[in-house]
């Protein structure tokens, strides 16, 4: 007698190399939480607060999608709490707790389920809220205004609106240095340049972020920063004003390399990232925006897939 077996296939991939989506996210919180951590202490409970009600809040409009899509509960893969995290630290220490909520529902909700969860967004869920609160609610994103009340000692006014509206006279009074360590205010997390440098060599070494994204993106600001400044040094601030000030280290190392709206070929990734770069000095220097790098993003979002469509020659031959 024939003993019948059944042949079970699987879909790809057959060979798994270990790596998760919850291990991705926890150690992309790993990297990020410096930085929250450093302006969480130069800000104070203000600050704690509005990174606190960010996360909470990203977890619990997570758990309502998940209760009404009838999905798996996906609230313990660190994906909400990340994008909470990251919302938080691109927002002013003095924002109101409704602005919050209300940053978590469009992060949650129309940034990712609406498009189907987790791996289904076409657009960066973080740089996409950023953007609609920008035209929404403007004010409260204005960081001089929003910061007035503290002082540490150094400059309380943002560098970039300062050069926006003053030329590069004004960037006298900011020091690469200080600028590199935190010393200029923004976003909660934003400002500390240095921690979020060695968060992003963390998760390039590690392989959770691919670094021609994050290179091709600070090359195209660096590249289009100076044909600027070589053009009119006396309006247009230099390239490493440009890379050090604003959401540009946050840009390039968290939002840009988001995996399901970022491409994933080689030769796409460099693209995808020039175009950000590009896109952003534009906006800052002749846009009406002080910081273009969230809507730099999304426009390269929106190209994405069509990079994905360059591929490599096949191998081999058609008979």
């Amino acid at each position: 007698m024939i003993d019948r077996k059944k042949l079970i296939v699987s879909h790809a991939p057959f060979w798994h190399s270990g790596s998760s989506v919850t291990q991705r996210n926890y150690n992309i919180l790993l990297a990020a939480v410096p930085a929250a951590a450093m302006g969480c202490f130069r800000y104070g409970m203000p600050a704690v607060g509005v990174v606190a009600l960010s996360i909470a809040f990203a977890i619990i409009w997570e758990r309502i999608m998940n209760l009404m899509t009838r999905r798996t509960v996906t609230i313990g893969d660190g994906s909400a709490a990340l994008t909470g995290l990251l919302l938080a630290m691109l927002l002013p220490a003095t924002t109101p707790w409704w602005l919050v909520v209300v940053g978590t529902f469009l992060a949650l909700v129309i940034g990712k389920h609406i498009f189907g969860g987790i791996g289904s967004n076409p657009v960066s869920p973080v740089a996409l809220t950023i953007a609609i609160l920008m035209l929404s609610w403007g004010d409260h994103l204005d960081f001089t205004e929003a910061l007035a009340n503290y002082d540490f000692g150094f400059a309380m006014v943002y560098p970039l609106a300062e050069v926006k509206h003053f030329g590069t006279a004004a960037i006298g009074s900011f020091s690469y240095v200080d600028l590199l360590l935190g010393r200029q205010i923004g976003g909660i997390g934003a400002p500390f340049g240095l921690a979020l440098i060695v968060g992003g060599i963390y998760l390039i070494l590690r392989g959770f972020i691919r670094w021609e994204i994050v290179l091709s993106f600070l090359a195209g600001i660096f590249i289009t920063a100076m044909l600027f400044y070589g053009a009119d040094a006396t309006t247009y601030a230099d390239p490493l004003f440009h890379l050090l000030t604003g959401y540009t280290l946050m840009g390039a190392i968290f939002l840009a390399t988001d995996d399901s709206s970022s491409p994933v070929g080689f030769i796409p990734m460099l693209i995808y990232g020039a175009t950000g770069g590009v896109m952003t000095v534009l906006i800052r220097n002749i846009g009406i925006w002080v910081d273009g790098v969230v809507l730099a993003i999304l426009v390269a979002n929106l190209v994405s897939p069509l990079l994905d469509k360059i591929r490599p020659k096949v191998l081999g031959k058609v008979s």
